[in-house]
């Protein structure tokens, strides 16, 4: 097969090139990637026709390849997105609310990878992966090309079946009246690659009729996705969704020697002749009673992996499962902290006035149900935007800039306007002061939960005029979000009594 590559400049350069050439070139890590042209077949005519590829950075988002398909004997053309950067870890599933009468919402920009699914519950409509292949359009695009490829064959469809035809035809009444802005409906965009975007044209403050949630794949997604899966893996999740997800303990599990875990920091710091992170590094927490090492699969590949977990406590806030998974496969790592006991009565609002560099070393844990705030950039992360996080709060801030840049890929793109360019500049410049310390700021951690905490600089926790702690009642919707509304627990507390009236007898 052969093409031509051209590059801008004074001239054009013609060139004979191959698919590996190309592949080559578009997968290179160097700056600008070239215009390449490959001659390829027509697939309505049978004849050749050229296919543009273009290799392409969105800003803070990903890597695309652009493919373009021209055919000049019948006309025939084409175009596709592809990503060609890596499978994301986690899938994520974007969910918009477009009210009627509002035609900027459907403005919005869609990135659709190839493996994402878009869902409109109102209509019963979905669109397959394989419907409309990797694309970048808009809300009312994506909708008008469904409506058009649906109403190319209601001609044949009325010769076949007048009844399907009909009831397609009322159908198409409810999907353009969707695609115009005269019905509200809901647009749902689910990848398991983690590879598609909608817009938020308020970035980077919150979006109130936009929500994003980011999920682990099932190993039904990951096969296909082209990852490696045994089916006993696939059928062993089935046989657990059956049996109502209940944990079977086998003799896998095994118990490692008191403290191993937590005695390799305390091994290098007196290797270190360091005093202060001696006791640092044996006395901060409580050493683990017993380490567990339990079969799980990895999240990347979803290979068989180990899983490694202990429980500690952590002073001034609560006993916490600390679990850490390596899979030797793919050399994916992955760590999490969970709460451990029960589900606290109230919730927990964390505010922390940030003065000093010691203030930017102090420890987070965020967990998955905690909001962040930072009033003076009118900043405001809903719950579980970065997930259960344990670091500082510099590590905070800095993954908070990372994602804002990751999520919100249309940022410095040709269709953003100077003005939205500007604020972006300016917010982007305000985030980076708050770690140079040029004035104080307020960091808030909101957590419904109170799974959530900021380590204390003094001994006392009293003694910290820094930071607050808050409880509050949840409200009904709080608690409705997390599942507790529906929680029963009347036969538990009927075993528990059973149990302590058996013992006193």
């Amino acid at each position: 097969m052969e093409g031509s590559s051209s590059n801008g400049g004074s001239g054009k350069r013609e060139e004979i090139v191959d698919v590996g050439s190309v592949v080559e070139a578009v997968t290179a890590e160097e700056g600008d990637a070239p215009l390449y042209n490959v001659e390829s077949l027509c697939m309505r005519c049978g004849e050749n026709g050229i296919t543009r590829f273009l290799l392409t950075l969105i800003p803070h988002f990903r890597k695309i390849l652009l493919s373009a398909f021209e055919c000049p004997h019948c006309g025939e053309r084409n175009n596709e997105v592809q990503f060609a950067g890596e499978i994301q870890p986690r899938g994520c599933c974007y969910t918009l609310q477009i009210p009627s009468d509002n035609p900027k919402m459907l403005d919005r920009q869609v990135v659709k990878s190839e493996s994402a699914t878009i869902k409109i519950p109102e209509l019963d409509f979905e669109i397959p992966p394989e419907a409309q292949r990797g694309s970048l359009s808009t809300v009312e695009g994506i909708l008008m090309r469904a409506a058009d490829e649906l109403q190319a064959l209601q001609e044949e469809r009325r010769k076949v079946s007048p009844e399907t035809a009909e009831a397609i035809d009322q159908f198409l009444v409810k999907l353009r009246a969707c695609a115009t802005g005269e019905s509200a409906f809901t647009f749902i965009l689910d990848d398991p690659a983690g590879n598609s975007f909608v817009e938020n044209p308020f970035a980077p403050s919150s979006d109130p009729s936009l929500t994003i949630k980011f999920y682990d794949r099932t190993p039904e997604q990951q096969a296909l996705l082209g990852y490696l899966v045994d089916s006993t893996q696939i059928e062993g999740t089935r046989n657990e969704a059956q049996a109502g997800g209940n944990a079977v303990v086998t003799d896998q599990v095994r118990g490692e020697p008191h403290g191993s875990v937590g005695a390799t920091a305390g091994h290098r710091a007196i290797a270190q002749s360091s005093s202060s992170e001696i006791a640092e590094a044996l006395f901060r927490y409580t050493a683990p009673e017993e380490v567990m090492t339990f079969p799980s699969t990895c999240g990347a590949c979803a290979t068989k992996c180990e899983t490694r977990m202990f429980v500690t406590n952590i002073p001034y806030f609560q006993e916490v499962i600390v679990m850490a998974s390596t899979c030797d496969s793919c050399g994916y790592r992955n760590s999490e902290l969970k709460p451990g006991g029960r589900i606290s009565e109230k919730g927990k609002r964390i505010s922390l006035h940030v003065k000093n560099v010691n203030d930017l070393n102090r420890d987070v844990i965020k967990s998955d149900t905690a909001s962040v705030k930072i009033p003076e950039l009118e900043l405001e992360l809903a719950s579980g935007t970065l997930g259960g996080l344990v670091s500082t709060v510099e590590g905070l801030i800095t993954k908070i800039n990372e994602s804002l840049q990751r999520v919100h890929g249309f940022t410095f793109g040709d269709s953003l306007d100077e003005n939205r360019k500007s604020k972006w500049l300016d917010f982007k410049e305000k985030l980076d002061k708050l770690l140079s310390l040029e004035k104080p700021w307020t960091l808030i951690l909101d957590d419904a939960l109170a799974n959530s905490f900021i380590a204390p600089a003094t001994d006392d926790l009293k003694d910290d005029n820094q930071l607050t702690f808050e409880e509050y009642e949840r409200s009904w919707e709080q608690n409705e979000e997390l599942g507790l509304n529906d929680m029963d627990t009347s036969a538990a507390d009927v075993a528990y009594e059973s149990a302590n009236n058996t013992k006193v007898e």
